[in-house]
């Protein structure tokens, strides 16, 4: 009887959790970095001939619109948005295939004539199937398992059905990466709250360094949401690691967003901007925090540094100034960054911090809770930017505090529900168009004017306005680290000073014997 009810139970579940949990029963001896690709390549290859298959059926059959067209016309396809399947890299070919021996040849065959038919995807997909480390057997059951999903059929794309399994095996293959993993993957709740407080109706959406994509996706979805037209907006994006780069390919492709002015090079965003001219209306971006090999030493003249040239071992304020170089004259940023750039004094950051807070451009500070993100514990923050110099607001600051906010999904990882997420994107969207809602509340959230900020020395850390001070907000971890630094060298030489003289004493004492 017990087993009968866990049966029950497991089949209550949503189904692209079966799916991962099966899927992942078959990982066997591959680590979660290297399946990633195998799974997520095997769901792109199944979306896009179902997409094809249904489509092609239409044209068959002579349907509607499709009365007088050639199946095999690749224009047709590429105007209706649908990749162009040659029929020997079709899924239902390759179902046939999936118990021989050569499968992971003819999936990476499959993956190269798709690139081949359709120039978007070229040098995208993943073409690692035939290699000896995947064991044959196991790709031939996961592709048995995917066979029995409908991803690609106007029914399932109506429902996202892809967008769902693909969102949700992105995040789970975060989690087993752990810390590797949150280089490529924000975590979804971060995502929805910048997106619904920058609210991205239209125009042009820039993230510099786009990791698999999901600020593009989760734009576009707030558009749907909101009964928007998705070809008002356009976007850009750049990424540093050519496999990431790919995922996001992937991850926009079976949404119908377009990857064209998604790129990447080696060099990244500060070394080789891709997008030298952009003029963004809305940037939304999780950069790595405080990296230190950002190449500032070669770019210390660089037009960018409006504010002050950031310093050459940490980057914080280098993606600041980068992202307000490419915002429109009205355009809004969203930016996370670890917490100590709120206090910073190191290296000229002081300097370029309070340059950026007189000038008007910071507009709100969001203290996140802790365990957000997957590859750090570092205190985490939301800053956002706004060159609008005629809004409602110019000259004050909105803080808040969201530490208290979300739950824990595992004993690591913490998430934002949609109720907190309302709760923080809405105290901003009252106070920033002024509706008799809002309200300073203590402990939450506060309106700041510049001067009174200024009279705190310029410090961005809302529990010194909320009211919720404590050891975290004082708490700099480079300012520390560097302190820490120079006493132990000091302690050091010292030491070393000592035992010189000891030494010469020694030696003095040894002559006069």
């Amino acid at each position: 009887m017990a087993k009968a009810k866990k049966t029950k139970e497991q089949d209550q579940r949503p189904f692209e959790q079966v799916l991962w949990a099966s899927a992942d029963k078959l990982r066997k001896n591959l680590d979660a970095a290297e399946y990633k690709h195998v799974v997520l390549g095997l769901l792109f290859l199944k979306y896009v001939s179902d997409a094809f298959n249904d489509l092609y059926q239409k044209i068959n059959n002579k349907e509607g619109e499709f009365a007088y067209d050639d199946p095999e016309d690749r224009l047709v396809y590429s105007a209706n948005h649908v990749f162009f399947v040659p029929e020997k890299a079709r899924w239902s070919y390759l179902v046939t295939r999936a118990k021989l021996p050569t499968i992971g040849q003819e999936i990476d065959d499959a993956m190269d004539l798709i690139e081949k038919e359709n120039h978007k995807l070229k040098g995208v997909l993943p073409k690692q199937f035939a290699r000896p480390q995947l064991d044959k057997t196991v790709l031939g059951e996961l592709v048995d398992l995917i066979n029995n999903i409908d991803l690609g059929s106007a029914a399932a794309r109506m429902k996202d059905m892809l967008g769902v399994v693909y969102e949700y095996f992105l995040g789970q293959f975060a989690l087993a990466e752990g810390k590797k993993g949150g280089a490529f993957y924000t975590p979804l709740s971060v995502v929805k709250l910048l997106v619904e407080m920058l609210e991205p109706y239209k125009g042009k959406v820039y993230d510099p360094c786009c990791g698999s994509g999901g600020m593009f996706v989760m734009s576009e979805k707030f558009v749907q949401n909101h009964q928007g037209r998705i070809d008002d907006l356009t976007i850009y994006g750049q990424e540093s690691n050519q496999t990431t780069w790919r995922l996001c390919v992937m991850n926009l492709a079976i949404r119908g967003i377009d990857p064209e002015m998604v790129k990447w090079n080696n060099e990244g965003s500060f070394l080789k901007d891709a997008h030298p001219d952009l003029k963004a209306d809305t940037i939304i971006a999780n950069p790595p925090f405080n990296i230190s090999d950002w190449s500032g030493e070669q770019l210390r003249t660089d037009a960018r540094w409006k504010y002050g040239v950031p310093p050459t071992g940490n980057a914080n304020y280098a993606w600041l100034q980068h992202m307000i170089y490419h915002l429109a004259p009205k355009g809004k940023a969203g930016v996370v960054l670890s917490k100590g750039a709120l206090t910073t004094k190191q290296s000229g950051e002081y300097e370029i911090r309070k340059a950026m807070i007189e000038d008007g451009i910071v507009e709100c500070i969001v203290n996140l809770p802790a365990k957000l993100f997957l590859n750090t514990q570092i205190p985490a923050c939301l800053w956002f930017l706004n060159r609008d110099k005629s809004r409602k607001r110019a000259g004050q600051i909105l803080f808040i505090d969201a530490r208290d906010l979300g739950h824990l999904i595992n004993r690591r990882t913490r998430e934002l529900s949609d109720a907190d997420i309302a709760k923080v994107s809405d105290t901003y969207h009252h106070w920033s168009h002024e509706r008799e809602n809002y309200e300073d509340i203590p402990g939450f959230c506060k309106s700041v004017a510049i001067s009174e900020v200024a009279a705190m020395d310029y410090v961005l850390t809302p529990g010194r306005y909320i009211g919720l001070l404590d050891d975290e907000d004082e708490f700099d971890f480079t300012e520390h680290f560097s302190k820490l630094k120079l006493e132990l060298e000091k302690q050091f030489l010292d030491e070393i000073r000592i035992n010189e003289i000891i030494s010469a004493n020694l030696l003095k004492i040894k002559i006069n014997e």
